[in-house]
């Protein structure tokens, strides 16, 4: 596969897994999008269409983690990329546990994560951890403009999964607007990974 065709898998990821969690949130009856992770459109009958989507986007982030390999301007921001593409992959395989009431009939938080469940939260988070810091090593260049655009995303797509995260433990303050935090945390960290895969493709 040519490196221009690993780039552009970058710039795809993002946009199909938004569309797709987008489309499959609206047609969930008892699902609240500002209120219920991502991840919960894994759960119940319909659930396979999200597992294939966060597959599909790791596959696309790590075929884009080799094109950066071979082309990009470090190796170690190559190597985070395919870290948050695995952890894709892994929260693709390992479905969440219910939270925040959804689906209908389950409570807020379980006393006690599944095993699967617990699989998930970690390849969330070391992923999340991944591209934030893939962030700040991809700022080392010689453009100002891009360098603060990739801090700024890096610390604004961290400080909104944290908030996302107290959401769905269940703090009061946030706990109604979790989806929608995440939501916006995700747009984030995709559109960084697009802009950097269309700069990468440019050089």
């Amino acid at each position: 596969m040519g490196n221009q065709t690993l780039l552009a898998c970058g710039m795809a990821a993002g946009p199909l897994f938004t569309v797709a969690y987008l489309l499959e949130g609206a047609s969930r009856v008892d699902y609240k999008p500002f209120r219920h992770p991502v991840s919960s459109l894994a759960l119940g009958r319909a659930g396979w269409s999200q597992t294939v989507s966060f597959l599909f986007a790791g596959l696309l982030s790590l075929l884009f983690a080799v094109g950066l390999w071979r082309t990009g301007p470090s190796h170690w921001g190559a190597l985070l990329i395919g870290v948050w593409a695995v952890g894709l992959l892994g929260a693709g395989a390992c479905r969440t546990d219910p939270v925040s009431g959804y689906p209908v009939g389950t409570p807020d938080q379980l006393r006690r994560p599944t095993r699967v469940g617990a699989l998930h939260d970690l390849f969330s988070l070391i992923g999340f951890l991944a591209l934030a810091v893939a962030c700040f090593v991809f700022a080392l260049s010689n453009s100002l403009g891009w360098a603060l655009y990739s801090i700024a995303s890096g610390v604004l797509f961290a400080t909104t999964m944290a908030l996302a995260s107290a959401a769905f433990s269940q703090h009061q303050r946030w706990v109604d607007l979790g989806g929608l935090i995440q939501r916006v945390s995700l747009t984030i960290g995709w559109t960084w990974q697009t802009l950097l895969a269309v700069r990468v493709l440019h050089t």
